[in-house]
């Protein structure tokens, strides 16, 4: 560690279906409160699944003129404005300072882009013919684009990238941002995530697969990570964004950061295309090399944001991990899963959850899993049930898993 540059977190954004900035979703994942509802963004009549965690009174009008709109799909709208909280929050403008801009970039991490122009467009193509396709549909679509139009807006002209790793994407984008701040090549990184999936297509397929919960007739209650009962996640949209900087570049000009980004693991599962790999053994490789590059010991994590997704393969199984990464110290570490109040962001979920952890250290209370009422034999650790509790800790771990076997860890430390 003492080769590299250290990396804080000087500021933050985020557009969730509990809350429009971070602050009122901070509130409402503390209090509990649920973002599930019956779908709305399209007719479910016929779906096996009918309900996800909207963000419900999302009107893009208030961010963006009418011909902007025209070259946005939902998932920009909510990177772009997640953005624009981050960097203002951080106090930084770019906009005429070209040689500060030069070391200022983006990375953005979605796992579908555009699902819903390009729903859009392909219908558009079949019903009324190829001379009707719109010319924006292709930026509209491809997930880069979230990286593209930030630097645009706010002339950052460094390292500018997109990482596509469905469900990780976004922790992936914030350790590769912090990766790129450390060897020297930017002093400012603009990082996270954003996905609105909320589609035909994104809910029939995954309902296919029976990865949704089909608790349709109570939907506040249907992500119920590490119960007994839980039967699948529930779909959430939205988007949230990390302002990252070096600690000597934001001390230079007064900030003092809100956290260090002290820790970024990674590993494989080589197993399959959609589950994780059973005993858990390739998430704990994430977990354990996120601890060695903070030069930390299990002991040292005093909260775990867990990627609980609500399925039954992927809670007992990152509970498995976290007995092989940290050992005995596994059952005095608190873990939650706040998609129990947020949904499952996909892509966006990762710097949704990198922000919470931070919060949680931060202001000393660490968010509850919610619908908590049957324990599940396989799922043994302390999951903070259904109420938040008051707790000082100093370095907290997020963890996010992705269809492929990708398997990404954070860890933030209190300065």
């Amino acid at each position: 560690m003492s080769d590299r540059r250290r990396v804080g977190v000087n500021g933050m954004g985020g557009i969730t279906p509990v809350g429009r900035d971070v602050e009122t979703t901070w509130g409402n994942v503390v209090a509990g409160v649920s973002g599930g509802g019956p779908s709305t963004l399209f007719d479910t009549t016929g779906y096996r699944t009918t309900i996800a965690a909207e963000v419900s009174d999302w009107d893009p009008t208030q961010h963006f003129d009418v011909k902007e709109l025209r070259r946005l799909d939902r998932f920009l709208e909510f990177f772009i404005v997640a953005a624009r909280q981050a960097i203002a929050h951080a106090g930084l403008d770019f906009r005429n300072d070209e040689e500060a801009a030069s070391r200022a970039g983006v990375m953005a991490g979605a796992g579908f882009g555009g699902m819903g122009a390009f729903i859009d467009e392909i219908t558009t193509l079949v019903e009324k013919g190829p001379d009707r396709v719109s010319p924006t549909g292709v930026p509209r679509i491809i997930p880069n684009m979230a990286a593209g139009l930030v630097s645009i807006e706010h002339n950052l002209t460094g390292p500018v990238s997109c990482v596509v790793t469905a469900c990780s994407a976004s922790a992936n984008a914030i350790g590769d941002a912090a990766e790129i701040i450390r060897r020297g090549a930017a002093d400012v990184m603009v990082a996270g995530g954003a996905e609105a999936a909320i589609t035909t297509f994104g809910i029939s397929t995954f309902a296919q697969a029976r990865a949704l919960s089909t608790r349709n007739d109570d939907p506040q209650a249907a992500s119920r990570p590490f119960d007994a009962d839980r039967d699948g996640f529930v779909m959430g949209e939205g988007g949230a964004v990390l302002v990252l900087e070096s600690l000597e570049h934001a001390r230079a000009r007064g900030a003092e950061p809100l956290a260090e980004i002290t820790g970024y693991g990674m590993s494989a599962d080589a197993y399959h295309i959609t589950l994780p790999k059973p005993g858990g053994m390739g998430a704990a490789k994430a977990m354990r090399a996120a601890l060695d590059d903070a030069g930390l010991v299990p002991e040292d994590i005093g909260y775990i944001n867990a990627h609980g997704t609500s399925t039954p393969a992927n809670d007992a199984t990152e509970t498995a991990a976290i007995k092989i990464a940290l050992g005995d110290a596994a059952y005095g570490v608190p873990v939650s899963s706040t998609k129990s109040m947020t949904g499952h962001l996909l892509g966006g979920a990762g710097a949704v959850e990198a922000i919470i952890s931070i919060l949680a250290m931060r202001n000393g209370v660490l968010p509850p899993t919610i619908n908590y009422t049957t324990p599940d034999p396989e799922c043994d650790l302390d999951y903070v049930p259904n109420e938040a509790r008051e707790a000082k800790v100093r370095h907290v771990m997020s963890n996010s898993f992705g269809f492929g076997g990708h398997n990404v860890t954070l860890i933030f430390s209190a300065l």
